[in-house]
Order: structure tokens, then sequence, then C-alpha cells
């Protein structure tokens, strides 16, 4: 595809943040909008300049346009897999926000729909677009960290005050900001799953989904690998601030996320002549080496802007949210690690190209599954769950 794109935003309670990308993307000739919620449309209009003509109320007017390339998804998570669903059967492409749906049955669904219309859905998980992990992916692109041993993730986040389809959201129901860095540095599907529940939320909060669990844990086993991540997610009910985050362990080399918000990550490094020192070992049994030497170094992870069109490489640190106008999944997620352009710039260029974006149906169907199955897993005291195929 060589002309400019026509894309439409459906959710803009923060979808808002992705409208401003694509009205600066240098690919993207026109932007629709659409929400039920009257008095976001009047925001986008004002702060954006749309047209009374480019704003709707539902998304059928958009799927109806027939210059309409590709649409954007930001809205609850139980309306994600019909939407996309509907987006795909209307033969336009598709970039849904997470979860990719809340069954696996969803999630087949929406896979068949992806390969009758011929068209591209990328599941639009923020996390592996941030610096954080495209500094964490070069070093290990580059053999720095060596052979990766162990991972572990998580996604704290008290949800007080959310919408109302949010209250009691069984916690790893919904995985995707932790484990998806993880299991994109590994390059493995996920295989089983093994959790548990702890912690009691109040009743009232139990009783939408029927989760009673305050925190939910899980370790994950990849096809074809010897290496297992650890996975946890809390929503309700526990004292600690917001984070997702990751830490990898390599042979070589080893990344921590910082502990506060406040802080640097730290960068783990065993030096010391270690293969030298590894041979001597192994030659001669009468050695003894108390562990190898270890330097600790706290890191600036740089932003990668450069690799965006100028247009919108400011978004990797600008936004339209201020202290005056901030969603609380932005104020809590401290900017999502600069993804935001990142991801509207890698979905513009896989419908230009036409070609499979690095995060298509059957990741999304993975990375959503595994969560299904690691919840389904806590609620049966531990069992352990085969994760169904999703591969095309």
């Amino acid at each position: 595809m060589s002309k400019k794109i026509k894309v439409g935003v459906v959710g803009l309670s923060f979808g808002m943040e992705f409208v401003a990308i694509y009205k600066k993307h240098p690919d993207v000739s026109e932007v629709l909008v659409a929400d039920t919620d009257e008095r976001l449309l009047k925001i986008a209009r004002e702060k954006f300049g749309f047209k009374q003509e480019e704003c709707f109320a539902d998304i059928q007017p958009i799927l109806d346009d027939p210059e309409v390339d590709a649409v954007h998804i930001v809205t609850p998570p139980s309306t994600h897999a019909e939407l996309s669903i509907r987006t795909l059967n209307a033969g336009k492409h598709c970039g849904c926000t997470i979860p990719m749906g809340m069954s696996l049955e969803e999630l087949h669904a929406v896979i068949d729909a992806r390969k009758k219309s011929g068209k591209q859905y990328m599941f639009l998980e923020t996390t592996v677009f941030g610096r954080e992990f495209f500094f964490v992916q070069d070093m290990y692109k580059r053999g720095e960290m060596g052979k990766i041993q162990y991972m572990s993730c998580a996604h704290y986040q008290d949800m007080e005050g959310w919408p109302s389809y949010w209250e009691g959201y069984p916690p790893l129901m919904h995985p995707t900001h932790a484990i998806g860095p993880c299991l994109m540095l590994a390059g493995k599907y996920p295989r089983s799953v093994y959790a548990k529940g702890s912690g009691k939320v109040r009743d009232r909060l139990a009783k939408q989904y029927g989760c009673p669990f305050s925190f939910e844990s899980a370790l994950v086993t990849l096809e074809d690998s010897d290496l297992t991540i650890e996975l946890e997610r809390f929503l309700y009910g526990v004292a600690r601030s917001y984070a997702e985050c990751f830490r990898v362990y390599g042979e070589n080399k080893s990344f921590e996320w910082q502990q506060t918000a406040d802080e640097d990550p730290v960068l783990f490094t065993r030096t010391g002549g270690l293969q030298q020192e590894m041979i001597d070992i192994d030659s001669d049994p009468e050695r003894f080496n108390r562990g190898s030497e270890i330097v600790e170094e706290r890191i600036k992870v740089p932003d990668y802007a450069d690799r965006l069109p100028d247009e919108i490489a400011m978004f990797t640190k600008e936004t339209i949210y201020n202290d005056e106008n901030m969603h609380l999944s932005f104020k809590q997620g401290g900017g999502h690690g600069g993804s935001h352009p990142h991801m509207v710039h890698e979905f513009v260029r896989a419908v230009m190209e036409n070609r499979k974006p690095v995060v298509d149906d059957i990741l999304g169907a993975y990375w959503t599954g595994l969560g299904i199955c690691a919840h389904q897993s806590a609620m049966e005291g531990g069992k352990v769950i085969e994760i169904p195929s999703f591969k095309d």
C-alpha cells in the first residue's frame, strides 16, 4: 500500500492518547473517532479539531466507511473480541488493546475472523514497545547476557475507583503487561502453567467474576525450552505502588527492574576471567571458588525516539495528559515506558505493508490465553493447566 491510510479509533477514555499520535503520523491521512460518551467526543472536537462528521457514537459508521483501512479498539475488555471480529469481518485491519478476549473460545474466534478476512490483526500490548524492553532486547541480541536462565515479571496495580467492569477482575486474567516482555524475549510459546491464589478481596469485589483472591502468582513453562517464568499480579487490597516490571537473569548479565519509580534499573555483570575460572574449576576438583565476581550498577535506560518518524518522536515523552487531565492508566503506568508511538507506528506500518505485525493474533492469543489458564489453575488450587495451541 503506497497511499496514506485512514484510521478509526474506537474508545476515547484512554484512546485519546493514541488519537494524538495518529493525527501527526506521516502515513495517516485521516482519523475518525467513536465513543458512546458525547462528552469525550466533544473533547476530541475541541482539542484536535475533529469535525462533527468525523465523530460517532458507535463503531458501525466507521466500519461502513469504505475508505477506512484500519481500526484501533480501546474499549472495555468484554467488548474486545466482539469488536475485533466485527472489524475484521468488515474488511478492516484491526488493532486491539489488551486483553484479546475473555475466554479461550473468544481467542479462537478472533483468529478465525482474521484468517477469513485476509486482513492483519495486531495485539496492542504496550510493554514490548517500552524503552526498558528495547534495552534488554538489544543487550540479549548482542549476546551480552548469555543464556537466559530465569525470568520473573509482575503487574502491580490498585484499581480501586476504576469503572465497574474492573471490580473484582481476576488478577491473572489480564497478565500481558507482565508476561509479554518475557515471552517476547524468550521467543517461545507458553506450554503449561501452575498458579496459586493468595489473600482475599472483600465480598463485594468477589461477586462479579467469582474470584476471591487478592493476589495470584504462577510458574510458566515454555515449549522446547528449559526456561521457567515466574508471574504475579494483584488488583485490589495490597499496599504497593504501580509497576509493570520484569527481571531477566542471564548467565553473564542480569537486569532487574527498579523497586520504586524514582530509582534506575540495576544491571548485574559477572566478571573476572569467568571462562578461564570455570575451566580451572572443572579440571581441578581441589580448587574452591566461592562465587563469581559480580559488578552491580544502576543504569540509565536510553530513549528510543530515534527509531520513529520525526513527526511522532516526541510522544515517547510528551502526552496529552497532564495534572488536570490525567487518565488513571497513564498516571499509574508512568507513561508506559514511552511505548505508545512505537506501538502505533508498528500498527500503521504493518497495515501499509500488509504484513504480520510484531505482535499478531497468535501471540496475543497465547499471552492472553496463558492468563485465562493461570486463573483457572489458581481457582482449582494449583492444578497444572496445559495451554491450548493457537498456531496457524
